[in-house]
């Protein structure tokens, strides 16, 4: 297991705060220090930790299949109209992270970037379904000679930093990080109608090894 980049300014200023804290409360009270200070900092730096971490893992980068973008929880699965690239139907399917998932973000399948923007907007909590078109988000689109595929990163009441590497014209690799959300929020797919889907609502699902669909 590793950490990821976008922990790191946030871990290093935990460690220079709550050694203040904790130093400055040791000296005024020992009992404070000991049973309350300490042991709450130690267990908000070791929950970022937690919360910034990218396990190892062995992705199959099969072809035909649309791996899951991160990990989390089926949260959507239905037909709509996507408004912002294809104007047109097609299958949406959300997953849901909590802050104790895995927060980066990974292709779900390989080929060229052809769109990216990012959106300013509200912060609804995610699971709200205004949140895919209302909230602050990021949308990037990836295409192959078989398939196209629109992944839209959306931030929620929590989470306020959505980032984004992707760059249009770029080739890219199933599974390849294109980004992370800071703290909680959802990733929407919109795949194309006769999508096969593989996955049910509120199933757990692993990023860049859970198989959302197959085309």
């Amino acid at each position: 297991m590793k950490l990821h980049k976008e922990g790191f300014i946030i871990l290093r200023n935990e460690i220079l705060i709550f050694s203040l804290v904790n130093y400055i409360t040791f000296w005024n009270s020992e009992l404070i220090f000991w049973f309350l200070t300490l042991p709450t900092s130690i267990f908000l730096f070791v929950m970022s930790v937690y919360f910034f971490r990218i396990p190892e893992r062995l992705f199959e980068r099969k072809e035909g299949n649309i791996y899951s973008p991160c990990d989390g929880k089926v949260v959507v699965i239905e037909e709509t109209t996507e408004n912002e690239y294809y104007k047109d139907k097609r299958i949406q399917v959300s997953v849901f992270m909590s802050p104790l998932n895995v927060h980066n973000n990974l292709y779900p399948i390989s080929g060229k970037v052809r769109y990216q923007k990012h959106h300013a907007g509200k912060f609804l909590v995610a699971w709200n379904p205004k949140a895919s078109t209302d909230n602050e988000r990021n949308t990037v689109v990836v295409k192959n000679d078989k398939i196209s595929v629109l992944i839209r990163q959306i931030a929620g009441a929590i989470a306020r930093r959505i980032v984004t590497c992707s760059e249009i014209g770029e080739t890219v690799t199933t599974a390849d990080e294109f980004g992370f959300i800071k703290f909680g929020s959802r990733v929407d797919l919109f795949l194309p109608i006769g999508s096969k889907i593989n996955v049910k609502i509120n199933q757990r699902v692993s990023g860049g090894e859970s198989i959302i669909a197959s085309y």
